[in-house]
């Protein structure tokens, strides 16, 4: 008996994420985030494949190519540490509030 014959669909696409890979996060799901430039969303990879395939509904096996090309890194921003002499500041204001004769 002859197999159903499925024709073969490719539906390319183009989508730009931001990886942010931080080993040190606090939580273990910021560590390694996909973000989407603009709104800063992260993508639903089920939903876009979905999409491509179209609305019939039904089960698909499919084949996913994910081709990486890196554009641009960034390092990560680490927050700046600035020392401040509380005293001196303290001493200044203390003159100011002190009542004039």
């Amino acid at each position: 008996m002859p197999e159903p014959h499925m024709e073969s669909s490719f539906y390319p696409m183009t989508k730009h994420y931001i990886l942010t890979l931080n080993p040190s996060a606090q939580h273990e799901w910021d560590r390694c985030t996909l973000r989407n430039p603009i709104t800063a969303e992260r993508p639903d990879l089920a939903a876009l494949i979905a999409d491509a395939v179209g609305e019939e509904a039904g089960s698909y096996l499919v084949a996913v190519h994910i081709e990486v090309q890196v554009l641009e890194k960034a390092p990560i921003a680490q927050p700046e540490r600035v020392s401040v002499d509380v005293s001196a500041t303290q001493k200044s204001q203390r003159k100011e509030l002190v009542a004039k004769p």
